[in-house]
């Protein structure tokens, strides 16, 4: 195991405070707030500390309210809204000086065996035939609005080993492409077999390149280049099947409308086998600015 991803783990231990309440440290991303994919993981971590093991997380629905202080602690209150014969569900409300920053709403499940269907695959190269972040990110420098960008992006970036299968944003600036985007991702290391565990980790980098879709419709690069503005809003996801998150996933994104200084993506994230694990959908604030 990295050293990266040792701290990410370190990141996703919350303090436990009292009953239903936890403490999460945060840290700077790329940009001068908290990582919304950080603030997502470690609420799901919160609920998933008062489920019974038996119960693995089916689907989560948050919003992100206000920005977080990388700065400041964070506190995780959780309520304990439903335990079922076979569901259960709790909110979890993030709090920083005083403020609700991030609300969550997760649902847990025992297994069951029922219908079965899927839809296929699609095609994508092999991760190993693909440019890590080291080796891609350099070429861009010049097109990023500070030098310091590349360092905060691989440093944001590397627990997880995340290659693009075709070029970013950030890399074809003015030129409009069909909005979709791939790429492979799994963490930098080996981790215990813990499912709340991986499923934490998805929910970590689902943050991380799920608008990218919304920017190759309109030639945009985003802040890297300094040509948008944003944030996200909400997001859901839904976890379908048994997955590793140190294991190759297919991250297929798409998105399918943007609007009202609002962008939508969608994505179902597939293991190496072809198994579809995850559906996300998110919608975020695209501006551009004046």
């Amino acid at each position: 195991m990295s050293q990266a991803l040792q701290s990410l783990l370190d990141l996703l231990d919350l303090e436990r405070i009292e009953e239903d309440i936890y403490r999460g440290q945060s840290r700077f991303a790329v940009v001068p707030r908290v990582f919304g994919g950080q603030v997502a993981a470690q609420a799901l971590v919160a609920a998933g500390r008062t489920v019974p093991a038996d119960r693995f997380a089916h689907s989560l629905h948050a919003y992100f309210l206000r920005a977080g202080d990388a700065g400041a602690p964070i506190v995780y209150t959780v309520d304990r809204i439903r335990d079922g014969r076979s569901f259960t569900t709790r909110r979890v409300v993030a709090v920083q000086h005083g403020q609700p920053i991030f609300h969550l709403s997760a649902s847990f499940q025992t297994y069951e065996e029922g219908m079965e269907h899927q839809v296929d695959m699609p095609d994508a190269p092999d991760p190993e035939t693909l440019p890590t972040a080291a080796e891609m990110l350099p070429r861009y420098a010049d097109a990023f609005v500070e030098p310091s960008v590349v360092r905060r992006l691989l440093e944001a970036r590397e627990a997880v080993d995340l290659r693009y299968v075709d070029a970013p944003p950030f890399a074809t600036v003015g030129e409009r492409r069909e909005p979709r985007s791939q790429v492979w991702f799994r963490t930098d290391g080996k981790l215990a077999d813990d499912p709340l565990l991986h499923v934490c980790l998805a929910t970590y980098v689902s943050d991380m390149t799920l608008l990218d879709s919304v920017l190759l419709a309109h030639g945009r690069g985003g802040w890297a280049v300094g040509d948008v503005v944003g944030a996200s809003l909400d997001h859901a996801m839904w976890f379908h099947r048994p997955f590793r998150a140190d294991e190759w996933l297919l991250y297929d994104q798409q998105s399918p409308s943007a609007s009202g200084g609002r962008g939508l993506g969608q994505a179902r994230i597939h293991t190496r086998d072809g198994r579809l694990a995850i559906t996300v959908i998110q919608e975020g604030v695209v501006r551009i600015p004046r």
